[in-house]
């Protein structure tokens, strides 16, 4: 048999990674115990996500409820199917910068100590697959934060004449900027999967990514940008928008469009592959304009308390270049925008978040 085996199976990218992968006739393997709940509460458990997943996929799918800071259990896994194991997709993770700095043991041991868990476990037992991480944007600190923005009525923007007009790239320093707490360990997970791919030839990448999402989103206030944001409007709840007016722009691409992309890799592998992974030009928001088009698709007004104070290391603006990927894969398109993507969240959500009449 043929393996892509999932961490984080439950999560946005790890239960689109496990449709998609079943979808080309691999037996998928999910690794995921539900941190999300621990995280983020109720809202973020990812306990519905993985029954889903189940009841979808039947046979093809095999899940093992381990921590993947658990090296025994975790090479318990790799043993069982060995070299059977085509591809590994790392997505999980701690996701929330605000988070990381109530626990940074917890987090690093997640986010640095479980992703060389899985990649010293790859490189045991089926060092021929290619390994897609789920890195971030944020290991470029705030650095973004240091461009000649403009304020517009609804957004920052970039000067039309500046070299990253289109987004940015991946020579973009990570060095002498605030990353968070979270950002330092991903920071480090990036860096060492570089690392294996570099020392021990292994065909890896490192996908950073901006604002990934989609209805399959377990949307929490502390993580899942345009989820909660769609679930705030549709449930009456109020949204705590902190700092830069509202008009901070970030760019979302849909997790199909994630998916493609590793596909891609998968089928073409390289080795100590860096890629920005967002939405770009043809898909990026400001809140402001979210929350526009979130009214637009509900017909409900948002109930907005504006926080001042931004976040610590947050981006004022960020949208990717898809450029170095798209080069390297040319027939990888995106396909959503973000009008899109919010109208999905609302189609696959309107039973559970609009209260009842």
């Amino acid at each position: 048999m043929s393996v892509a085996l999932v961490t984080g199976s439950g999560g946005l990218i790890g239960s689109e990674a496990a449709r998609h992968f079943a979808g080309l006739g691999l037996d998928v393997v999910g690794i995921d115990n539900d941190m999300r709940r621990y995280f983020f509460g109720e809202d973020g458990s990812t306990a519905w996500s993985l029954d889903r997943l189940a009841a979808e996929l039947g046979r093809a799918y095999t899940h093992h409820a381990v921590d993947i800071r658990d090296r025994d259990g975790l090479e318990q896994v790799f043993k069982k199917y060995g070299s059977d194991i085509a591809v590994v997709i790392h997505s999980a993770a701690q996701p929330s910068h605000d988070w990381a700095a109530k626990e940074p043991y917890t987090d690093f041991d997640v986010n640095a100590g479980g992703t060389l868990n899985v990649l010293e476990n790859t490189r045991r037992h089926a060092i021929d697959a290619p390994f897609i991480h789920c890195s971030t944007n944020k290991v470029y600190g705030d650095r973004p934060n240091t461009l000649p923005l403009i304020e517009l009525e609804t957004r920052y923007e970039l000067p039309e004449d500046h070299h990253w007009y289109d987004g940015i790239t991946e020579d973009m320093s990570i060095d002498e900027s605030l990353h968070s707490i979270f950002g330092a360990s991903k920071v480090a997970s990036d860096v060492m999967v570089q690392e294996y791919g570099r020392y021990f030839d292994m065909k890896t990448a490192c996908f950073r990514g901006g604002t990934l999402t989609g209805p399959a989103h377990s949307a929490a206030e502390l993580h899942g940008f345009l989820a909660y944001l769609m679930r705030c409007v549709m449930e009456g709840r109020t949204y705590n928008l902190f700092g830069y007016k509202g008009k901070m722009v970030r760019d979302a691409i849909h997790s199909r469009d994630v998916l493609t992309a590793f596909e891609a890799f998968f089928r073409e592998p390289r080795s100590a592959q860096v890629y920005n992974l967002g939405g770009g030009r043809h898909s990026n928001t400001s809140h402001i304009e979210a929350f526009r088009i979130a009214e637009d698709i509900t017909g409900r007004v948002a109930k907005i308390n504006y926080v001042e104070q931004a976040r610590t290391g947050d981006h004022q603006w960020y949208v990717s270049s898809m450029a170095r990927f798209e080069e390297h894969y040319p027939n990888w398109k995106i396909t959503y925008d973000v009008p899109m993507i919010l109208r999905e969240i609302y189609e696959a959500n309107v039973d559970k978040w609009v209260p009842k009449a």
